[in-house]
């Protein structure tokens, strides 16, 4: 029988194929993933597979486009629905954590565009993410310090270099124990800690 993945109008192929290199980076080094491992999770020959992506670095950076279209979305929907800034930093770590938890070969991606020694287009777009991330929390830590919440000393861009900074470090712990569920239990005691460092002093 003929995987449906065959039947897949151009755009679903596409987003079928970034979907099938993330689930088998959570369990390989996303280097060693070759176009026919890709090929056979999908049920294709390596010629289907190519019809919609010329090479495997174009594949990657489909992957890591649809990385950064999701998690921004889900960042911002959390900084939205929050009742204040300190709410929706909480919100805003959660909703990384259920990402990473969801996706747990996101986070080996992303670090192993970072690891690259030539700036590919994929890694391009990682930094460019990190970026817009870290303006995003430090747009909500100011905003935390105008409604009283945050410590009206605190440095910014520090804090949100260090908020960026505990969710690699909790997503390391995952890869380290190969438990990424674990993270789930962690984050809310993990975000208490941060957030008591950056508080205004009652």
């Amino acid at each position: 029988m003929r995987s449906t993945a065959n039947y897949l109008p151009a755009e679903e192929r596409r987003e079928a194929t970034v979907e099938a290199v993330i689930e088998l980076a959570a369990h390989a080094n996303p280097g060693d993933i070759t176009t026919t491992a890709i090929a056979v999770k999908m049920g294709l020959t390596q010629g289907a597979l190519f019809r919609h992506f010329p090479t495997k670095d174009s594949i990657l950076e489909a992957v890591v486009d649809w990385v950064v279209e999701r998690l921004m979305s889900r960042v911002q929907e959390a900084a939205v629905a929050a009742s204040s800034p300190m709410a929706a930093l909480e919100l805003v770590f959660l909703a990384h954590i259920d990402f990473v938890v969801a996706h747990p070969g996101v986070p080996r991606i992303i670090f192993g565009q970072l690891q690259h020694a030539e700036q590919t287009a994929a890694k391009r777009a990682v930094q460019a993410m990190l970026r817009r991330y870290g303006q995003r929390i430090a747009e909500l830590l100011a905003q935390g310090q105008q409604s009283g919440e945050v410590d009206k000393q605190l440095e910014v861009d520090a804090a949100a270099t260090l908020f960026i900074g505990t969710i690699q470090g909790l997503v390391m712990q995952s890869l380290i124990h190969g438990d990424v569920q674990r993270i789930r239990a962690d984050a809310p005691r993990v975000f208490r800690i941060y957030s008591r460092g950056i508080e205004c002093a009652q």
